[in-house]
């Protein structure tokens, strides 16, 4: 592969900075919960930041929000230093 069409498909393969914020999310929560075909991840990115919404089955969303909620405000915690790392805001919801 010459020079010139080794740029074109690093192009079209380049991942956001969001993209490697929700690889993250989705790992830690996929390890929370025990139906991890049910769990999806949406991500919007907008102007601020980028938005990502964990889906998962109704069973599962009890252990990834914790109790008091300190499993999903660590999770945040995380996704927000990456974030600040990879240049982005990010905001973690749970869709239950």
């Amino acid at each position: 592969m010459g020079t010139a069409e080794g740029s074109r498909a690093e192009a079209v393969e380049q991942e956001l900075p969001s993209d490697r914020v929700a690889d993250l999310v989705e790992y830690i929560v996929c390890g929370l919960v025990d139906d991890e075909d049910s769990v999806s991840l949406d991500v919007t990115d907008r102007e601020e930041g980028a938005l990502i919404e964990v889906s998962c089955s109704e069973e599962d969303a009890g252990r990834v929000i914790g109790r008091k909620g300190r499993t999903i405000k660590a999770i945040r915690t995380l996704a927000r230093a990456l974030g600040q790392r990879v240049g982005t805001a990010v905001e973690v919801e749970v869709v239950g």
